[in-house]
């Protein structure tokens, strides 16, 4: 077999392994006893030399007046509203790769970030585009929400997040909840979660979703004990969840003074400079205005037909 039909052979097998496996760098190069340098370029190569052809289903233009009523109502510096497509699923699919599409630069750009977990950030990673970003350290800023049997849990978000870009992880050992206030602050203390806590603290950019009751719910041992984690509040005044805490349709956080969550605090937390949200689901729309009245995100992408929803409930 000649030299040029040898390297045809390696490029179509790197990217069979990459595109169709979701084989990482890292695993590639280890694989094929080359520099994760090489398997980019050689990656490279294989789009150039048209191994492989990528077509990408660009998102539905964005209603620009629609962002502008936002941005004049919620001052919000970025909102994102993708006109509906006919087709629901499509309609998903374009919020997902315009979301990734929006966050990659972002991450590219940063140190630290941080993310949540859950269907849609899982989604959202898979969409993103090939890269090398070893400066670029993901991380968990808030415990495990122990969904220990879903692809989707928190500690396998940081996981998949950084084998995407072939960066460094940390994960925050320890549960979403810890209800002894002692407890808490000693487990923060130990080693093993150190130098989670100091990287989220620099965090530079974050990325999550609005959960819900229903969300909490779910999960067997914070449903059986919603008074312990919660207080004395009512949940019907719950619209939202955000970085582990209920909130109110009017954008308040419902109990900060019984805040057992193990991770940052809403402080810190709010004082990473882009925290970018996502939501599609119309069944998030007062999560939603919660979110956008008490200013906790910097960035929202969302679909037109949400976002006339969320007018409509003002």
């Amino acid at each position: 077999m000649s030299e040029e039909m040898d390297q045809h052979e390696l490029l179509a097998n790197l990217a069979q392994d990459y595109y169709l496996s979701q084989l990482s760098l890292a695993e590639l190069a280890e694989k094929y006893h080359l520099s994760r340098y090489l398997v980019n370029k050689y990656l490279d190569d294989a789009r150039r030399e048209g191994i492989v052809t990528i077509n990408i289903a660009a998102p539905n233009p964005r209603n620009l007046e629609l962002e502008k009523v936002f941005q004049k109502t919620f001052d919000i510096p970025h909102i994102y509203i993708l006109k509906d497509n006919i087709s629901p699923t499509e309609t998903t699919e374009n919020i997902l790769n315009y979301s990734a599409h929006q966050l990659a630069p972002m991450i590219a750009q940063s140190k630290v970030v941080g993310l949540t977990w859950g269907g849609t950030i899982f989604n959202i990673i898979n969409y993103f585009p090939v890269s090398v970003l070893e400066h670029v350290t993901f991380t968990q800023f808030i415990g495990e929400n122990m969904k220990y049997k879903s692809a989707a849990g928190s500690m396998r978000m940081v996981e998949l997040a950084a084998a995407r870009f072939s960066a460094e992880y940390l994960t925050m050992t320890g549960p979403l909840y810890i209800i002894d206030d002692a407890t808490r602050e000693k487990m923060a203390q130990e080693i093993a979660v150190q130098p989670a806590f100091a990287a989220s603290k620099q965090m530079d950019l974050l990325f999550t979703t609005l959960g819900t009751m229903a969300s909490l719910e779910s999960i067997p041992t914070w449903n059986e004990n919603l008074d312990m984690i919660l207080g004395d509040i009512n949940h019907g005044d719950v619209a939202g969840m955000l970085y582990g805490r209920p909130f109110d349709v009017n954008g308040n956080f419902l109990n900060p003074d019984h805040d057992k969550v193990f991770g940052l605090s809403i402080d810190e937390i709010m004082e990473t400079p882009r925290r970018f949200g996502i939501v599609k689901s119309k069944f998030k729309t007062s999560a939603a205005l919660g979110a956008l009245r008490g200013k906790f995100l910097t960035d929202m992408v969302t679909t037109e037909s949400i976002a006339r929803r969320i007018l409509s409930e003002m």
